[in-house]
C-alpha cells in the first residue's frame, strides 16, 4: 500500500500546485473582515479540489487489475470506490463552489452534504447497528431504517465538524491524517485491506496538500477539503464497526471526539447567545489558543508575525487530538475504557476552554 500513499501524495501535490498558480484572482475575493481570517495576503481556498483529485486518481488505480499486489479484491474495490467518489461529489463540489464564491447558503451546503450521506447509506448499505448498549443495539438490529438514519446523520455532520476545526495551517489536515492512520491500523488488525486501502489514499492526498499548506499557508483546504475528510472518515468509521463485531462502536467516537465536541459546543455557545448555529464566529478553541497562548515576539513585521503565530497554533491541537487517538488505538475493542476516555476528554475540553477564555493560562503553556 506504500505505492498508493506515494501516488496520491504526488497527484494531490501537483493538483494543489496548479490551483495555487491558477487561482490567484479567486483568492482576492475573500474579504479581510471575515471572522475566520487569521492570515495576511491572498491565499486560494480551494485546496479541497487538489485533495479530491489526488484521492480519486489513487482510488482509480486501486481499482485496477495492476493493483492486485495490494492483496485486495480489485473488482469489488473498483465498484466500491467509484460509488464512494460519485456519492461524495454533491457535497464536495458544493464546498468548492462556496470556497470560490462565498455565496452558497449554509442550508444549501448542509442539504447537499445530507444528499451525499443519503446516497452513501443507500448505495453502500450503511447503518449504525451497534452503540455498545444492549437494549439500543437490539432495537437498531430490528429497525434497519433507524440504523440508516443514524449513519446518515453521522456522515452528513462530520464534514461540517472538520470545517469548524479547519482554522490554521495544517490543523485539520494533520488531524485527518492522525485519525485515518488509526483507522488503517485497526482495519489491518481485523483484516480489512479494502478499507485500509481507501484510507491510505486519503492520507497520501492530504499529505500532498499539506506540502503547500504547512507551514507557509500557500493554499487552504476550504469547505471542499473539509467535506472530503469528513465524508471519507465517516464512511470508514461506519463500515469498520458494521463489518467487524470485535471493533467497539466507541472506537470511532473517541477518535472523532475533538471535532465532534468542537461542533456541539459551538452550537450550544451560539444558541446560548441567541445566535444562529450557522453564523461564523471567532470563539473556537483553536482561535482562543491563537490569541491567548501563542506568543511571538521575534518578527519585525505584521505579516511574518501573523504567519508565525498561525503555524505555532496547530501543534497544540495536534497534541490535543493525539490524547484521543492514542488511547483509541490501544483500546479499540474495549467499550468501557473508550467510554471513560470520551468522558474524560469532554471534561478536559470544557475545562481548557473556560481556563483560556478566563485568561487563567499557565505561563509555561505559552512559552
Amino acid at each position: 500500500m506504500v505505492f498508493l500513499v506515494v501516488f496520491s501524495f504526488i497527484t494531490s501535490a501537483l493538483a494543489a500546485y496548479v490551483v495555487i498558480r491558477l487561482a490567484r484572482r479567486h483568492a482576492r475575493q475573500y474579504a479581510h473582515d471575515m471572522p475566520q481570517r487569521f492570515h495576511l495576503g491572498h491565499v486560494p481556498r480551494i485546496g479541497g479540489l487538489g485533495i479530491f483529485v489526488g484521492l480519486v486518481l489513487a482510488w482509480a488505480y486501486a481499482g485496477t487489475p495492476q493493483a492486485a499486489s495490494l492483496n485486495v479484491d480489485w473488482r469489488a474495490n473498483s465498484t466500491f470506490l467509484w460509488l464512494m467518489a460519485m456519492c461524495m461529489a454533491p457535497a464536495v463540489f458544493a464546498g468548492i463552489a462556496e470556497d470560490m464564491t462565498q455565496r452558497l447558503r449554509a442550508r444549501l451546503r448542509l442539504g447537499l452534504t445530507a444528499l451525499s450521506a443519503i446516497l452513501l447509506c443507500w448505495l453502500l448499505n450503511l447503518g449504525v447497528r451497534r452503540i455498545g448498549f444492549a437494549p439500543l443495539d437490539d432495537w437498531l438490529q430490528a429497525a434497519p431504517l433507524a440504523a440508516a438514519i443514524f449513519a446518515m446523520v453521522a456522515i452528513a455532520g462530520l464534514p461540517h465538524a472538520f470545517n469548524l476545526i479547519d482554522g490554521y495551517n495544517g490543523l485539520a489536515g494533520m488531524v485527518a491524517i492522525l485519525i485515518s492512520l488509526a483507522l488503517v491500523h485497526v482495519a489491518l488488525q481485523v483484516g480489512d485491506r479494502q478499507l485500509a486501502a481507501m484510507l491510505v489514499c486519503l492520507v497520501g492526498a492530504t499529505g500532498g496538500f499539506l506540502l503547500w499548506n504547512y507551514p507557509y499557508g500557500k493554499i487552504f483546504a476550504g469547505d471542499g477539503g473539509a467535506y472530503v475528510w469528513g465524508l471519507v472518515i465517516a464512511v470508514a468509521c461506519v463500515l469498520l464497526v458494521q463489518r467487524h463485531p470485535t471493533v467497539s462502536p466507541w472506537f470511532p467516537m473517541l477518535l472523532l471526539i475533538y471535532p465532534v465536541s468542537e461542533t456541539l459546543f459551538s452550537v450550544y455557545r451560539k444558541l446560548a447567545r441567541g445566535q444562529s448555529p450557522s453564523m461564523a464566529d471567532a470563539l473556537h478553541l483553536h482561535q482562543l489558543i491563537f490569541r491567548r497562548i501563542v506568543r511571538v515576539v521575534f518578527e519585525d513585521d505584521e505579516a511574518s508575525d501573523l504567519l508565525a503565530r498561525n503555524n505555532r497554533t496547530s501543534p497544540y491541537l495536534w497534541i490535543f487530538s493525539l490524547l484521543t487517538v492514542v488511547p483509541a488505538v490501544m483500546f479499540w475493542s474495549n467499550t468501557a475504557v473508550l467510554v471513560a476516555f470520551c468522558a474524560l476528554f469532554v471534561v478536559t475540553y470544557v475545562g481548557a476552554y473556560l481556563m483560556i477564555i478566563r485568561f487563567k493560562v499557565p505561563r509555561w503553556l505559552g512559552k
